[in-house]
């Protein structure tokens, strides 16, 4: 396929084009097309625009009965005709996030091997790992950003095996939607290495290796071996690591970040949206981020990423870090972390506090979040436990005691691990919260008011840090580029004019706010260059969903 003068050369032509989903234009194809590309008798004789294709398309997406069905109809879409696909899903941004994304993909990848239907993406099986290099030799085309996960540790259902495969495939629908990375360039990648769900073991229908999961210097060897063929295949390509595992995640963060471009998004983007939302939180309520206290419940790789994302923003204003370290509690299921705990992993050990400062908040063994409400007086909780419900009514009351505009957010999703519910706690509150939350919810009515409940969703981060640091050419994903979309996040909410507003912009606004996160990330490593400069690149660089004239191509 050759790409000029805003037209499009291809070889295929008849029954082949139109199995292209890259290149299909279904009914939008011209009269000269169909001639040229032998294409008459294999559509109907109109001739639509894409316009007219979108509201078909939409229509025939609003008939289906439950969001499921919604996603296997968008998914078809996709795997059908791609532009047609992400030119819906712009206009129908709000409606159809959590369709092909948070929370219904947390469903589909539970079904995927139910669902399968058409080839998307590349499979490495642990047992094919010395074909690693062959398999991405069969992707001619230049890829520039590649979403890979292990299945692991899928949003809050845990070991999805193969079927983690669907959480790629939805975050790259996103890169493109709204960050407008073109879907040719973008690739979504499953190492299977096992899986130690028993119910997917037993599953005649499972599509994956059916294998107890490798582990230790196995697992981290076939990483390694996907790892440096990927950097002789595509050395300039954006890696996105995905729900892998906690014992995972953060050590190959560490070992790979300064090897090739790439970023965790459970534990960067998570963290920088959740800090955004938390910068615009406390100026509505009046507090400064140095001035605050945050406490944690869940201690994985994201709650820590969060907290030393939040421990970096405490020491750009002043504070040492020891004094930002101090302000910060993470709780997990054996209650606050202290430095008398053993087994620890090295990320949770920096975020530790002194026994002899917190043994008297409680008079068990254990340190719970309430305690750590009732003594710590924290401004903000942060649930991301993947544990519905713990975000009792007593600890919500307590914290709407201790202040006036408390700060929770319950991040954990999908919307059956919630920590609690908005609905409640807006009520416990009575409505003085300042909420975020990680899945979608409908705004909370109370005593004739609405409160609108803001999704703290990584979509307003990895899109505009993707976008830019291809405009940027940079090397390495810094940390100073993370901060930069942090503060440009929080710089972007509503409720900083309006107490009253969501915590982060509306969908429809989001466009704007990916073009202003990748502007800022022509600081840190990459290529230095002024504004004028970065926006004429991420102006060339974006592409947009519409149909270009095809013609036959002889070479």
């Amino acid at each position: 396929m050759r790409d000029y003068d805003n037209s499009i050369h291809t070889g295929l032509t008849g029954r082949l084009l139109l199995e292209n989903a890259l290149l299909n234009k279904g009914t939008a194809f011209s009269m000269e097309e169909r001639t040229e590309l032998d294409l008459h008798g294999l559509l109907p004789p109109k001739v639509e625009s894409l316009e007219e294709q979108c509201r078909r398309a939409y229509k025939s997406f609003s008939v289906k009965p439950t969001p499921i069905l919604k996603h296997i109809y968008l998914r078809s879409l996709q795997d059908t005709n791609e532009t047609l696909f992400f030119a819906l899903v712009q206009r129908h941004l709000q409606e159809m996030l959590p369709v092909i994304y948070t929370p219904i993909v947390g469903q589909a990848c539970q079904r995927y091997s139910d669902l399968y239907r058409r080839p998307r993406g590349l499979y490495i099986s642990y047992p094919e790992r010395d074909r690693i290099g062959c398999m991405l030799a069969n992707f001619k085309r230049n890829i520039e950003v590649i979403v890979v996960t292990d299945g692991e540790r899928i949003l809050g259902l845990g070991d999805q095996g193969v079927g983690g495969m669907g959480i790629c495939i939805g975050k790259l629908s996103l890169y493109s939607a709204v960050g407008g990375i073109s879907p040719n360039q973008t690739l979504p990648i499953m190492l299977d290495c096992g899986t130690n769900n028993q119910k997917l073991l037993d599953d005649p229908n499972y599509l994956g290796w059916r294998h107890q999961r490798i582990t230790d210097d196995q697992y981290y060897e076939f990483v390694d071996l996907f790892i440096q063929a990927l950097k002789r295949r595509w050395p300039e390509a954006l890696l996105q690591f995905e729900d892998f595992a906690i014992t995972h995640a953060t050590p190959l963060l560490e070992k790979y970040r300064e090897q090739l471009c790439c970023f965790n998004d459970d534990i960067q983007g998570t963290a920088g949206v959740t800090a955004a939302s938390l910068l615009a939180a406390g100026k509505v309520a009046g507090k400064s981020i140095e001035d605050m206290k945050i406490a944690f419940l869940g201690a994985g790789s994201a709650g820590c990423g969060i907290a030393e994302q939040l421990v970096r923003l405490m020491t750009a204003k002043g504070l040492s870090e020891e004094e930002a370290r101090a302000k910060i509690f993470m709780v997990d299921r054996y209650g606050l972390l202290h430095d008398r705990m053993e087994g620890l992993r090295p990320f949770q050990q920096k975020l530790t506090h002194n026994y002899g400062l917190v043994e008297s908040w409680s008079a068990g063994e254990t340190i719970s979040l309430e305690d750590v409400v009732t003594h710590g007086k924290p401004d903000a909780i942060i649930g991301v436990s993947g544990q519905p419900g713990l975000f009792t009514q007593s600890i919500i009351e307590k914290m709407a005691e201790n202040h006036e505009r408390p700060i929770i957010f319950p991040l954990s999703n999908p919307i059956s691990q919630v920590e609690a519910l908005p609905e409640d706690i807006v009520r416990w509150t009575n409505g003085r919260v300042l909420i975020a939350t990680g899945s979608p919810f409908e705004p909370v009515l109370l005593n004739d008011c609405s409160y609108p409940i803001a999704q703290c969703n990584n979509i307003y981060i990895f899109p505009g840090l993707g976008l830019g640091v291809l405009a940027s050419g940079a090397e390495n994903v810094s940390d100073g580029m993370l901060d930069a979309a942090v503060e440009t996040l929080a710089l972007s909410s509503p409720a900083l004019t309006n107490a009253d507003a969501p915590l982060l912009p509306l969908m429809e606004h989001i466009q704007q706010v990916t073009c202003d996160i990748a502007q800022a990330q022509k600081e840190g490593l990459a290529e230095q260059c002024d504004i004028s400069e970065m926006e004429q690149k991420i102006r060339s660089r974006r592409w947009a969903p519409v149909y270009r004239r095809m013609h036959m191509s002889f070479c």
